[in-house]
């Protein structure tokens, strides 16, 4: 398969049919250069706070409300989007006020199939500005989609940095991770926790960023990021484990082509075995006592 990662601006709107147009280019324009599974970031959909005009973009707590209140357009456009080019989207995740978590924000990424379906997956781990300035929490658990691409799982930005979550997904093929980071640091951060996700359970990591300032929305702007893919730096893949890596700060799609055949290959028997000695660590991983040396 083709997969293409977006490094991805954000822009400001007068219409909904601005965005409409924006989304659509970008995914024909991947679907010309024969992506089957497109990426697109975390919190990229705060861009439509816009609509509501500058004083409600500028609002830390209005401008997720907003954007909430677009969801349904937003999936209906991605559903279209997926089934006209034939193809499978993650679409930029959004906060949602779902009765389920008692009304409280939830930060959701939505998952597009050609054939119209829709599945979803919730951030588990909020950052300090999602806890401290948002109010959100943890969503539903996590799953794995089993695809006609193979089985796909989702570990939104600072879910990746957690090992036992990607464990939690380890049937998966591909896990997506789709981000939004405002520095050089977070941006390193989740890249080395998507390649270290990718070594552990011996399978391909997707990452997707926002890129470049975007001044009238103060919860999004600042952004630094690239897209990346990464696989085991094992049998089949290339020896730094990078897949493909975009310029950092540079919009556009990252291309990478993807064997699954090779996944399975390296699990079982590659030059490591990290995902099937996972269990070696039971029994070693209480902690470790104080030696004076």
């Amino acid at each position: 398969m083709k997969i293409a990662t977006a490094a991805y601006p954000l822009d400001s709107f007068s219409n909904f049919t601005d965005y409409v147009d924006k989304l659509t280019s970008w995914v024909r324009d991947a679907s010309e250069n024969g992506a089957d599974l497109l990426v697109f970031p975390e919190y990229g959909a705060m861009e439509l706070a816009t609509l509501a005009g500058a004083e409600a973009a500028a609002d830390i707590q209005t401008c997720l409300r907003v954007v909430a209140d677009f969801v349904a357009d937003i999936d209906q456009l991605h559903r279209e989007l997926a089934r006209t080019f034939n193809c499978y989207i993650l679409a930029a995740s959004a906060a949602v006020f779902d009765p389920v978590f008692e009304g409280l924000p939830v930060n959701r990424a939505r998952f597009f199939s050609p054939d119209g379906g829709m599945a979803v997956q919730d951030k588990q781990i909020m950052t300090r500005f999602e806890r401290e300035t948002w109010g959100m929490q943890g969503g539903g658990p996590l799953q794995v989609f089993d695809t006609a691409l193979g089985k796909i799982a989702i570990l939104i930005c600072y879910d990746s940095e957690f090992p036992l979550l990607s464990r939690a997904v380890m049937e998966a093929d591909i896990i997506l991770v789709p981000s939004c980071t405002d520095a050089l640091t977070g941006y390193s951060r989740v890249k080395i926790g998507a390649q270290a996700r990718a070594l552990e359970n011996q399978c391909v990591t997707v990452m997707s960023s926002i890129v470049q300032p975007f001044l009238n929305c103060p919860a999004v702007d600042e952004n630094v990021g690239a897209g990346g893919v990464y696989g085991p730096p094992d049998v089949g893949f290339p020896e730094t484990g990078v897949i493909a890596q975009g310029v950092l700060n540079r919009p556009g799609w990252t291309y990478a082509d993807v064997d699954l055949d090779a996944i399975s290959r390296v699990r079982a028997g590659g030059a490591q075995l990290n995902r099937l000695h996972w269990e070696d660590q039971a029994g070693r991983v209480n902690p470790a006592p104080l030696v004076k040396l």
